[in-house]
């Protein structure tokens, strides 16, 4: 017979009602789970079966809500506006966007939760007597859970599979923590499959473990700093790593797509390192699309006009308009959607009205709610918005939409070009932004800067997921446009107060 210990509460976050804004997926996490004998020793599992699900729990990666919300709600990209009661949610949101959260919040405690179990997940993957390869795929997996652990909270809890039910979690430090996982990382490339570009890429390879290593180093002077810092010192021996990391990459076979919004479709060919197969992008394109809108949205995030006016009209990055064609979804463009909405006609039963060659009619919708055209608007407030209020974004198109993605070779590019700029390298990654900017059809910049350099990142990457990483490392995520709170804390997220009491080797992070 085998036993369950359980060290944190049971969480569960509840799909509200579409109209009162929809947190979409219900979870039931646990933070530190045991599976132990009737002797209380570790029963091994199945490897290839812990290993199966250990993939299909990245699926949480897909949520808009906990890992991603953490990530990019509380950058300067996005805002979660507030819509009468509609995506009120007993104010998650707001705090988020707000800077505002403390130690109960859901979306943190979720979060926690779910990324804690999965690293304990991969520890029993480990314990099983797995295969080489399959050891090397459960480090990969632990590594890229843990690094997101240490992230957000700067520490980690590590139990082990032959700690008792009373034995409490270690607690990894910042710097321990990177330690371990660029141990784990180190350990498992050599094992790891060379696996090339494709859209379904969903098993951990060689260029997914050189990506987070490029990442981590990237990002090594924020993770090794003292609490409270907010400006940094890059090592250029850490840099130079970051670039034999991403050429490693590139040797692999991967290179940037010539057609930016082809990254995110079922026909992506020379960028994805690895996606979740388990889930999909829907919540990305349902999160922000209004109600009135097909498919049929939310009605929550949009950007900020801040945001929106950092790219030129001609960048290919800033959108694709509606090729209304009368296929189904030709009526929505790519990229940010801004101005007046169209969408497809149809009958008393909802059914589409084609025209005598058999194209779906298309005309300007009306919001059902003001009655008025659906025109959307550079403002937004954060409460009290009107159904048309904000700039919505589409990356991930309901007619052709790819496998959502966790890493690509796009990101990789600009943690290159990145660690070239801050190792004294600046001409030739002017040469590398200014490459990306070509294909993206942008003005060619004259001089590289910190400030050109984060904004032509954000343009690459927005609403992947990343902003709040990036605005930290750049010393601008403190100082980020609408928080209440701008303090040096934030730049980490509070332990969740469920998680404390049940470790007390875990102390709460200053500021909280």
């Amino acid at each position: 017979m085998k036993k369950l210990s359980i060290y944190q509460v049971l969480v569960t976050t509840a799909c509200l009602a579409m109209l009162t804004g929809c947190t979409d997926l219900v979870n039931e996490e646990k933070d530190s789970i045991v599976r132990t004998s009737e002797g209380g020793g570790f029963t091994p599992g199945n490897p290839t079966e812990l290993l199966a699900s250990a993939y299909k729990d990245l699926g949480t990666y897909t949520d808009q809500a906990g890992i991603y919300a953490l990530g990019v709600h509380t950058s300067a990209e996005m805002i979660p506006p507030t819509r009468g009661v509609d995506w009120g949610d007993n104010g998650v949101w707001r705090t988020l966007d707000s800077h505002t959260w403390d130690a109960s919040h859901s979306y943190i405690r979720d979060a926690w939760n779910n990324l804690n179990q999965r690293v304990y997940k991969a520890n029993e993957i480990i314990a099983s007597n797995p295969s080489p390869e399959q050891k090397a795929q459960a480090l990969f997996l632990r590594a890229f859970n843990m690094f997101h652990v240490m992230d957000y909270w700067g520490v980690a809890p590590i139990r082990e599979v032959t700690q008792g039910p009373d034995d409490l979690p270690k607690v990894f430090t910042r710097s321990e923590a990177f330690d371990f996982i660029v141990k784990d990382l180190e350990e498992a490339l050599p094992n790891l499959a060379k696996i090339g570009p494709g859209p379904n890429n969903g098993v951990a390879s060689k260029a997914a473990a050189n990506f987070l290593l490029a990442k981590l180093y990237l990002n090594k002077a924020v993770y090794k700093s003292n609490m409270g810092e907010v400006s940094y010192t890059f090592d250029q021996a850490d840099m130079d790593k970051v670039i034999a990391y991403v050429d490693a990459i590139e040797k692999d076979g991967y290179s940037l797509e010539s057609a930016y919004f082809k990254n995110f479709t079922a026909n992506a060919s020379n960028e994805i390192i690895l996606v979740s197969l388990e889930g999909t992008p829907q919540n990305r394109w349902m999160m922000t699309m209004h109600y009135d809108q097909d498919p049929s949205g939310w009605n929550g995030f949009t950007t900020l006009a801040d945001f929106y006016d950092t790219f030129e009209d001609k960048d290919v990055r800033k959108g694709l308009p509606p090729t209304e064609d009368g296929t189904k979804y030709s009526w929505l463009g790519k990229g940010f959607l801004f101005g007046q909405q169209r969408g497809p006609v149809k009958d008393s039963k909802g059914e589409y009205v084609t025209d005598a060659t058999g194209k779906i009619k298309i005309e300007d919708i009306i919001d059902s709610r003001s009655k008025k055209p659906l025109k959307f608007t550079r403002d937004v407030p954060l409460a009290g918005a009107a159904t048309d209020k904000g700039i919505r974004v589409i990356k991930y198109h309901p007619a052709d939409a790819g496998k959502y993605i966790l890493m690509r070779f796009g990101e990789a590019y600009l943690m290159k070009a990145e660690a070239m700029f801050r190792g004294g390298k600046a001409a030739e990654a002017l040469v590398m932004i200014n490459a990306l900017r070509t294909k993206n059809k942008a003005t060619a910049l004259a001089s590289l800067t910190a400030d050109n350099l984060f904004e032509e990142i954000g343009r690459e990457l927005y609403w992947e997921g990343g902003k709040r990483t990036i605005e930290i490392r750049f010393g601008k995520f403190v100082n980020g446009q609408g928080a209440t709170v701008n303090a040096p804390h934030t730049v980490l997220y509070p332990i969740p107060s469920t998680a404390i009491v049940s470790n007390p080797n875990l102390e709460q992070n200053p500021g909280y």
